[in-house]
């Protein structure tokens, strides 16, 4: 911001009087230490700046090159070596990949940590908000091209990520409050819930006719090619008979 602000008043000066002024011996110099910029910047923290990449895939048959490309295509030149990828559901916690958790111990206070969507920081937006509240107490900014490339540790980023936890409870709860409706008009309609019985209707009268004819349990099940469990919880269902379980 500072060099813009030096060439727009270079350059206006030098149109108005026809002479270079003595902006150009402050922005030359400046322009020059840009330019000529061999090394990260170093900064208060004692060590110099380091940019990392973070790439996701949910399966080993993608690659992450396309998430790489874009961010480079946005300006940010990385040393491979920095260039973290990984192959990882994106249900799993940020900090249980393996990949990510060995990135956290490697960055240090000032470092810049780069993905291109939200989701490669965590698997929702609490797990998201906790890596970027972790990784802001350890002085590491964060940035997304998906926002824009905003600094979610920034004060305008905190706002959005504020935002989008809020929307992320929002449709948690709508969806909560949907699923709780479409149990209860099911359970109205006096469809059965859960998992399909193991046995047809007339398989588990053919059952209980034989447990209550003093067959175990264990040849009951085995006769129907089903678990003991499946046959007790006909029995349970139907009423209790005098049979054994083994």
């Amino acid at each position: 911001m500072q060099l813009s602000i030096l060439l727009a008043l270079y350059e206006n000066n030098r149109l108005r009087t026809g002479h270079i002024s003595n902006v150009r011996k402050i922005a030359y110099p400046v322009i020059g230490h840009v330019l000529q910029l061999v090394i990260p910047f170093r900064t208060d923290f004692g060590h110099m700046s380091r940019t990392f990449i973070y790439a996701r895939v949910s399966t080993v048959d993608q690659n992450t090159d396309n998430q790489v490309h874009e961010i480079e295509s946005a300006g940010f030149a990385v040393n491979k070596r920095r260039i973290v990828c990984e192959s990882i559901s994106g249900s799993v916690a940020a900090v249980e990949r393996p990949q990510f958790a060995r990135l956290l111990d490697r960055l240090e206070p000032s470092d810049v940590l780069i993905v291109t969507k939200l989701d490669r920081l965590g698997r929702n937006a609490m797990d998201v908000r906790a890596t970027v509240e972790k990784l802001a107490a350890d002085s590491v900014r964060v940035h997304c091209l998906a926002l824009g490339g905003v600094d979610l540790t920034s004060a305008a980023g905190k706002m959005t990520m504020s935002v989008l936890s809020a929307v992320a409870e929002f449709e948690r709860d709508l969806l909560i409050e949907r699923t709780q409706a479409g149990i209860a008009r099911a359970r109205a309609e006096g469809k059965a819930l859960g998992r399909p019985s193991a046995l047809t209707k007339v398989q588990q009268v053919e059952a209980m006719r034989r447990l209550a004819a003093g067959e175990s349990v264990a040849k009951v099940a085995r006769d129907f090619c089903t678990t003991r469990q499946s046959i007790m919880r006909v029995r349970t269902r139907h009423g209790p008979v005098g049979t054994t379980d083994s």
